[in-house]
């Protein structure tokens, strides 16, 4: 499928045709992304290395991680998922995705675990996060849904000498020639979609 031009169009209208375009693909082409996906990251030595991982569960036409979470959890991993800060709004945390996870809707009615303080992990302990996103290009730039939550959150990590390792996952159909960028927009590491891993050159990127 081709990347959709961003020529004359705002970030609102973007968000739109795009979330259209993978809310258009049928449950057969979702199920079989969602294998595919799986097979990609879970082959990369970041996966491999990776001991902590916040996933998501998937929403309005997302690729779904619940294979990915499964295998999580076959080789032992530690999942998290994210959830809606309760007092520091428009920011995340994440909290341990186990076998008694209670699974609640939050303000935007998005499936979420249940807020426990003893299964919050820190971001800092992720190894890997895997952020879903509305679009993105070959440069690492991501668009979210425009809430902002996942830049919030990461922001105190723009300078850091480490931090976890950020993955979008996406359709394919979900690359954009090239993405409008804000200053506080936070580039991508990787993408991984059903078709391949792209590895942007941060080189370039503005």
């Amino acid at each position: 499928m081709e990347k959709i031009s961003s020529a004359g169009l705002t970030r609102q209208e973007l968000r739109k045709v795009l979330r259209l375009r993978r809310n258009n693909l049928s449950e057969e082409t979702q199920a079989q992304a969602a294998v595919r996906l799986s097979r990609q990251l879970t082959a990369l030595p970041e996966w491999q290395q990776a001991t902590h991982v916040a996933a998501y569960l998937a929403n309005d036409g997302e690729v779904s991680l619940s294979d990915t979470i499964t295998t999580a959890a076959a080789q032992n991993k530690i999942v998290s998922l994210p959830v809606l800060h309760p007092f520091n709004r428009q920011h995340l945390l994440f909290l341990h995705y186990h076998d008694n996870t209670i699974l609640v809707n939050n303000r935007f009615n998005i499936a979420e675990p249940q807020l426990r303080c003893p299964d919050v992990i820190p971001f800092s302990r992720h190894d890997l996060i895997l952020m879903p996103l509305t679009g993105f290009d070959e440069k690492g730039n991501r668009l979210g849904m425009g809430g902002g939550f996942y830049d919030r959150t990461l922001a105190p990590y723009r300078n850091a000498a480490s931090r976890p390792l950020l993955a979008g996952i996406a359709h394919d159909c979900q690359q954009v020639d090239a993405l409008p960028v804000e200053p506080w927009d936070f580039p991508l590491d990787l993408i991984i979609t059903p078709s391949g891993v792209i590895r942007p050159d941060k080189t370039n990127c503005p």
